[in-house]
């Protein structure tokens, strides 16, 4: 069974400003993974989410779902009801920008916790753009200006674990690429330079010359730490090293690995907003920003940052979160790829779209959906049966 919220016909242009929001709904999720999810400074056992739904009075629903630390879910959900929805009830639904001015004021009390607001920003503004997209009767790509079909995808991948790790990473390689994937971000930064490096050659050999191969220490590393890293998988054509340094000095750090290794560097999720984003890209760090909408109040300041990385000639993607990502990488012309996981690291992006293939990736690409808005229609016995009732 799949909701009918996506199933909404287009309203004709010089109507859309009468449609507005009448209420905002919020459904949390939780899911254990099957295995954990270990990196150098993580340790992920649950994978959490909101779905979050705007109704209007027109009877199109927007919604999405975007993810959350399991510890933070239930306050992004209180300030949504208590502080947002009252902001929002009986304003114009495609009025986002006004709408995200609106949500922004939750993130100025001095002593809450701003993670808190801008991940319930994110909730709501992700499902505003649904909500547009089924207006105009167009997928979000589209409005944003995108003509692209399809994306190129890269899987995170390569999680530390107790068993032969380089055996286990050459078998990682051949599942990633028997579903479709042909492109690994691989964790690294809780070994040594010369450990890690050793992972990241096992990828190389297992995947091939055209094997997409990133890494991801987690800001794991001291700054020779990731000189030294670098020098060891020079001959090994990265796509990108992430967050390769210690977070209290890394623009500075990251700014030398980039200048003295040749190697493109990532980073961005770690930021709030566009303005550490600015930081990060005048400080010369970063090839690529992969800002985190979900995490940062939402596409409509995801697609800031990306006006920004272009103004800087940076590539952008966004941090995981594929069921946003491959749309918003494909509606900017600074896009380039966008992230994926396996389903046992993902189950949300994989059992919770109700109308996606099982297998959607295709020779290392995802062909993107035709569909309004997000393109997805909600499993609503998947949705029942994860549902968080603590």
């Amino acid at each position: 069974m799949t909701s009918t919220a996506s199933s909404a016909s287009a309203v004709p242009a010089n109507d859309w400003m009468s449609v507005r929001i009448t209420r905002i709904e919020t459904i949390p999720l939780k899911v254990k993974l099957d295995r954990v999810a270990a990196g150098s400074t993580l340790k992920l056992t649950h994978r959490c989410t909101i779905v979050t739904r705007v109704h209007t009075d027109a009877g199109i629903v927007g919604e999405c779902f975007n993810g959350n630390d399991d510890e933070l879910q239930p306050a992004v959900r209180r300030l949504i009801h208590d502080e947002l929805e009252p902001l929002l009830l009986g304003q114009p639904v495609c009025a986002i920008e006004d709408l995200w001015a609106r949500t922004r004021r939750a993130t100025e009390p001095f002593l809450r916790d701003r993670r808190v607001a801008l991940r319930a920003q994110a909730c709501i503004d992700s499902a505003l753009h649904d909500a547009v997209g089924k207006l105009a009767g167009a997928p979000i790509h589209q409005l944003w200006g995108g003509a692209k079909t399809e994306v190129p995808v890269i899987a995170l991948g390569g999680y530390y674990r107790q068993e032969n790790d380089l055996g286990a990473l050459a078998d990682e390689v051949a599942e990633l690429k028997a579903f479709g994937i042909h492109g690994m971000k691989l964790k690294l930064g809780a070994l040594s330079p010369a450990e890690d490096a050793l992972r990241a050659q096992a990828v190389r050999r297992a995947g091939g010359d055209h094997f997409m191969l990133a890494c991801d220490a987690n800001q794991g590393w001291t700054r020779p730490q990731a000189l030294e890293f670098a020098t060891r998988v020079k001959d090994l054509s990265l796509a990108w090293l992430e967050e390769p340094c210690h977070w209290d000095n890394d623009r500075a750090d990251m700014a030398v690995v980039r200048a003295v290794s040749g190697i493109p560097i990532a980073a961005g999720q770690s930021e709030l907003s566009r303005f550490g984003c600015r930081d990060l890209l005048n400080a010369g760090a970063i090839d690529i920003c992969n800002f985190d909408a979900s995490w940062g109040a939402g596409p409509t300041e995801w697609r800031r940052v990306a006006a920004l990385a272009h103004a800087h000639q940076v590539h952008v993607l966004q941090h995981l979160e594929p069921q946003i990502g491959l749309m918003m990488s494909a509606g900017v012309p600074n896009g380039f790829v966008a992230e994926v996981m396996l389903p046992w690291r993902d189950p949300f992006f994989y059992q919770l779209i109700g109308n996606q293939a099982a297998r959607p990736f295709d020779n290392g690409v995802y062909r993107l959906p035709t569909g309004p808005g997000w393109g997805m229609q909600i499993n609503m016995d998947y949705l029942s049966s994860v549902r968080r009732t603590d």
